[in-house]
């Protein structure tokens, strides 16, 4: 391994790793580098994610304003990673574009944490929003690339799982600089976004690049170059290409139905990302924040590491189908049981609701877009997908908590569940049908 390390080739050398490298999952779950790289990524996400109502709240913004907010940071996150997605895939290699969408983070925490102009802090929300929220699909995009379909994703993943839950746990027992303030939070997020921006400097810029794909430095040779037409030996044709499950056209029927049942079912679960910290500490009354996050984040680390096994077994979208059936269970039992005993087995359905459903959604659109465009398929996934749904729930929910509670919130986004399972269950033989066709 140390002679491939050594080994520094040109624009048309062969790639620094050997293939093989890259596509046995035993030699990339134990490579430091990628390891180095996962926790990297998750480190700021394990602060935002369980305080940021918590340290928008603490400005002393209401229910609805704070949902407003939430609303563009939302938005911003929507569109960084198209931004940072577009320019990865341009020129191969992601470092320099995970490396501003950190430093981005790291700027931000720092201004959250020396200011004390609230409409400044507010304002810079968004921004932190837009750099750490393209840092997931980027590393979703790199590494699918280098393990390849028979890669074991979700082995990888769970180390990030695993990153996010440390730091959770650390947050809710820390002695010292608790995260009980607007101020105290701003502080861990700028020191995580500090040390992901170290771990991912050490990292050699090799590792992150798509060498899969040709790109604008690196241009075939005049001699192998052929005209549209005609068809490059030793390649597949396209009707090939499509027995094969390679997809070409991203729009497709299949796409389709099953981005609509992913966008129902993210836009289900918005409530929890966004005002479940906000229900434990003013409804319940418990400062837990961390515990809650770190109870959901460590169920999910299980399923999240035999996801191959699952999705091999089962398929992708019947899976997406259980996990949106086990998001309707969580909120009928914090809804029946409004106490700390309730929200405590809500958390521990997170292992179903993220766990299954993330691999399984980063599969099934990995199925669908080709590695020169993983970076954008990944990040349609993450802003569509899960960006404009979080969206809409922070928008609704706001207004909804502050209105009728935050009993009327869980219940009124249990109907898009059912409008997904719904959907599934309708389009299923449609979908089971088109997905061997292609």
């Amino acid at each position: 391994m140390l002679r491939h390390l050594r080994r520094v080739g040109s624009c048309r050398a062969k790639p620094v790793f050997p293939v093989d490298f890259y596509a046995n999952e035993r030699y990339i779950f134990n490579n430091v580098y990628w390891t180095l790289a996962f926790i990297g990524v998750f480190l700021v996400p394990g602060v935002l994610s369980p305080y940021i109502s918590v340290l928008i709240r603490g400005y002393g913004f209401s229910h609805s304003i704070l949902g407003i907010i939430l609303g563009f940071c939302e938005a911003a996150a929507i569109a960084s990673p198209f931004v940072m997605g577009f320019f990865a895939d341009r020129y191969r290699c992601y470092k320099p574009v995970l490396l501003v969408s950190l430093i981005t983070g790291t700027v931000c925490g720092a201004i959250l944490l020396v200011s004390k102009n609230l409409t400044l802090c507010a304002a810079v929300l968004p921004f932190l929003s837009f750099g750490y929220r393209a840092v997931q699909p980027l590393m979703d995009a790199i590494s699918t690339i280098k393990l390849g379909k028979d890669g074991n994703y979700g082995k990888y993943r769970a180390i990030g799982s695993l990153a996010f839950f440390t730091v959770v746990v650390f947050l809710q027992f820390t002695p010292f600089i608790l995260p009980n303030t607007s101020r105290n939070i701003a502080f861990w997020i700028a020191f995580n976004s500090m040390v992901s921006v170290i771990l991912i400097t050490v990292i050699p810029s090799r590792c992150f690049i798509n060498d899969r794909v040709s790109s604008r430095e690196c241009p075939p040779p005049a001699t192998e170059r052929r005209s549209p037409a005609a068809p490059v030996p030793g390649t597949k044709t396209r009707a090939a290409s499509l027995r094969h499950g390679a997809t070409h056209k991203l729009w497709t029927p299949l796409f389709i139905t099953g981005f609509s049942i992913i966008f129902l079912n993210r836009l289900a679960l918005s409530p929890v990302n966004a005002f479940l910290s906000l229900y434990v500490v003013e409804q319940l009354e418990w400062d837990a924040v961390g515990l809650m996050w770190a109870l959901s984040s460590g169920s999910e680390i299980p399923f999240i590491f035999l996801s191959k096994r699952l999705i091999r077994r089962f398929g992708a979208m019947p899976l997406i189908a259980f996990a949106t059936a086990a998001i309707l269970a969580r909120f009928a039992i914090i809804t029946l049981f409004p106490s700390r005993t309730g929200v405590v087995f809500s958390q521990l359905t997170h292992s179903v609701c993220y766990g299954v459903f993330h691999p399984a959604a980063v599969s099934f659109i990995a199925t669908c877009v080709k590695p020169e465009q993983r970076a954008l398929g990944m990040s349609l996934y993450l802003a569509l997908g899960t960006g404009v749904p979080a969206l809409l729930g922070a928008l609704a929910g706001g207004f909804i908590v502050e209105r009728s509670g935050f009993r009327s919130l869980f219940l009124f986004f249990s109907i898009f569940a059912a409008l997904a399972l719904l959907l599934y269950f309708v389009t299923r033989k449609h979908m089971a049908r088109l997905s061997n066709e292609n």
